[in-house]
């Protein structure tokens, strides 16, 4: 099984855009609207890509493990320790590390809230 897309609804398309193309080192392959009008980015790097659309309402992102749901979306990268400084050159804040069998892990939030790990195995 192989994850191609995560499709995510966002406050600022520009914003997050800008978030993960700069984290990632992702361009965009695709700009559209929404069957509402709203726009809608899909960000790529080979076969996987992040489908971010506009929110038709402001909000955040639900916080927590109480209540099922959408809890946090993680990614495989290859340096942790590149990903760390990227993320302190854009001033985000960490909201924890773990460093448990089987990969060490970093934890923060993308702009609308939404949790993000990094796992390094």
């Amino acid at each position: 099984m192989r994850l191609e897309h995560a499709n995510i609804c966002v406050t600022d398309v520009q914003a997050s855009t800008d978030f993960y193309c700069r984290l990632f080192g992702l361009e965009v392959s695709w700009e559209g609207l929404t069957d509402a009008g709203r726009r809608a980015v899909h960000v790529r790097r080979g076969d996987t890509y992040l489908s971010l659309f506009e929110a038709g309402t402001a909000g955040r992102a639900s916080l927590g493990y109480h209540a099922a749901g959408y809890n946090h979306v993680g990614f495989e990268v290859h340096d942790l320790d590149d990903y760390r400084q990227r993320l302190q050159a854009m001033e985000v804040p960490l909201k924890g590390e773990e460093d448990y069998a089987p990969g060490r892990r970093l934890y923060f939030y993308d702009p609308d809230g939404i949790e993000i790990e990094l796992v390094e195995y």
